[in-house]
């Protein structure tokens, strides 16, 4: 199996031993995201609201990178440190996902990277030529 690493200066470098993205055939599996602004390196969390829409971002800049956007994504996986917040992030999410969403489960986990509050990460396909 061949697999290409993914990486845009467009979205947060790693902050550990992963790689943003990982092709592996027609699939591309982008790494959790969480709210770090790429320009200027520092967390987004001035409201969960604004976490989540900087997550999103995030993982759009890669898929963009690869010609993709959210339409090709076939399953997310949301990890959040507080279940109370999942109608604000459910209802931004909802915003980049209006038709066909992907399959998704929603985790409540006791603690995430830089003691963020959400982390999303994404599957997606690349269309057959």
């Amino acid at each position: 199996m061949h697999k290409e690493i993914i990486h845009t200066t467009e979205a947060p470098s790693p902050i550990g031993p992963y790689s943003q993205a990982v092709k592996a055939g027609n699939m591309l599996y982008i790494s959790g995201q969480i709210a770090i602004n790429p320009d200027s390196g520092e967390l987004v969390l001035s409201s969960i609201e604004n976490e989540t829409h900087q997550v999103m971002a995030n993982l759009n800049a890669i898929l963009r990178s690869q010609g993709l956007d959210f339409v090709h994504v076939v399953k997310s996986s949301i990890f959040l440190k507080d279940m109370d917040d999942f109608a604000k992030i459910n209802q931004i999410y909802g915003e980049y996902f209006k038709e066909t969403p992907p399959a998704r489960e929603t985790i409540q986990v006791a603690r995430l990277p830089k003691d963020v509050n959400v982390e999303i990460s994404v599957i997606a396909v690349y269309e057959a030529h």
